[in-house]
């Protein structure tokens, strides 16, 4: 069968509530389109962002048979798993030849049983998908083997096939710019209203891959190959003008798992300093607590270029569950960034893990008073999710911990495993509780409403608009 047209579908998703009201643009799959673009110019791409667009499952499928692909393509995370299922299951439905392509960090770290529950799916992308994805169109097209392309799983004869796992690209500056031209119609649909309001442009960037530390929870590091691998800081400062100048993109998203202030942060204002984009742009950067509290000048640096928003994983002040979970940072660490963020007007947000197989009722109320004491702007609590992918799942699935198998819920707002002493249910009170202490104050709302920053005056509508804490409540 010859690939002549490709449709990237990105399908129906529920909010997490905690973030609120938001639409993101399908940054992956337009990476992904615009790097088939550039190797395979005559091929036909169209993107169906469903989200951008809200329609139901019925609509999908009849745009997907209007535009009749030869390959639907699709991608999702762990919490998503269903929804990717179901859309290629509806392009079978309306034509079996349809070649049926998954990719991203949950297919890529469990293709055996999603290729034995989802028969729908053809091929399974695992790792960096650029090239396998392009060779894959080309051995269609040129009658190649299959077998031959690295970084691929699919069935062949009832038979599960792995081929070899794909080096990572060398040189991230060779990636084309994201694909946005390919949903310009949605454009004025991307928002995120807790963090910039609904009305201001909101973009992703990507700057790096991967991480070089090895925090037992997280998915992203070992499916980059334990590596952090950037863009060149020209490469990203040029893109974000592109984005600013060429879409209007104001809120951007710079979502590098850690963006290494220390080594990046005064590259990126010598690159923005003098552009006058930078008069119009709001930066959301990800960055470790020892890198924020050892760099002072740098945070200043970044914040006159732009930043607005830089959200950091404190994830517990209990020292035992830090080295469980292989963070790497201190308490001291929480405390110095936050006071520095505020120093230099930046919107400080920290998250925070519970769950962890030693947490207590007394641990998680230490907890509660540790994120209310370092001061930060905007806290989010999360349940410790067994991700597949990570070392916590493998060490929880082995030890039978995991009593909830639904993936739908895997989304870090519900509790997943019990811990030693607290069975799920009371996780998932203990993590409502966390919220309720945060938020509930009566007297914290009313000086949020009122602040002189305007982030936290947004959040803080955002936070009594979406009801967020009757949400959690619900959960329990």
């Amino acid at each position: 069968m010859k690939i002549s047209r490709i449709l990237f579908v990105e399908p129906p998703r529920n909010y997490w509530f905690v973030m609120g009201e938001y639409c993101p643009p399908p940054t992956t799959l337009l990476i992904l389109a615009a790097f088939i673009e550039k190797e395979i110019p005559d091929i036909e791409i169209k993107v169906l962002d469903s989200q951008a667009e809200q329609i139901s499952w019925d609509e999908i499928e009849r745009r997907i048979e209007s535009y009749n692909p030869s390959m639907v393509l699709t991608s999702g995370f762990t919490c998503n798993t269903y929804t990717c299922a179901r859309t290629v299951e509806i392009a079978k439905k309306i034509n079996p030849d349809i070649i049926t392509v998954v990719g991203g960090i949950h297919f890529t770290s469990v293709p055996d049983e999603s290729l034995i529950d989802f028969p729908e799916i053809d091929y399974i992308v695992r790792g960096e998908g650029e090239h396998t994805v392009v060779e894959l169109i080309k051995s269609f097209n040129n009658g190649k083997k299959i077998s031959d392309i690295k970084g691929l799983s699919f069935k062949n004869n009832g038979k599960i096939i792995h081929t070899p796992s794909r080096p990572l690209i060398n040189n991230l500056d060779k990636l084309p710019y994201p694909a946005y031209h390919l949903i310009e119609d949605y454009l004025k649909k991307y928002h995120f209203s807790m963090m910039a309001g609904k009305k201001t442009r909101y973009m992703i960037l990507e700057g790096a891959r991967g991480c070089n530390h090895r925090c037992t929870f997280c998915t992203q590091w070992n499916h980059w190959g334990g590596m952090w691998r950037s863009k060149s800081v020209k490469r990203i400062a040029d893109e974000i003008e592109h984005f600013n100048e060429t879409y209007g993109g104001m809120f951007l998203w710079l979502t590098d798992d850690h963006f290494k202030i220390k080594k990046r942060g005064k590259k990126l204002y010598e690159e923005l300093r003098y552009r006058k984009c930078k008069e119009d742009i709001m930066l959301f950067l990800q960055a470790r607590t020892d890198d924020v509290a050892k760099n002072p000048d740098l945070v200043k640096k970044l914040r006159s270029i732009g930043t607005h928003w830089i959200m950091c994983g404190v994830e517990t002040p209990m020292e035992e569950t830090l080295k469980e979970f292989k963070k790497g940072t201190k308490n001291k660490d929480a405390y110095d960034t936050m006071k520095l963020l505020r120093e230099n007007d930046i919107f400080s947000h920290a998250m925070f893990v519970l769950g962890a197989r030693r947490d207590t009722h007394r641990s998680i109320e230490i907890l509660r008073r540790f994120s209310i004491d370092i001061e930060p702007d905007f806290s989010i609590y999360t349940a410790l999710t067994p991700f597949p992918g990570t070392v916590y799942y493998e060490t929880a699935w082995k030890n039978g911990w995991i009593e909830d198998t639904n993936y739908s819920n895997y989304d870090m707002a519900h509790a997943i495993m019990p811990t030693e002493k607290l069975t799920r249910i009371e996780v998932q009170e203990e993590l409502w509780k966390c919220y309720q202490e945060f938020y509930g104050s009566y007297s914290k709302n009313i000086a949020g409403l009122f602040s002189k920053n305007k982030l936290k005056r947004t959040l803080y509508r955002h936070m009594a608009g979406q009801h967020v804490l009757r949400k959690f409540r619900r959960l329990i």
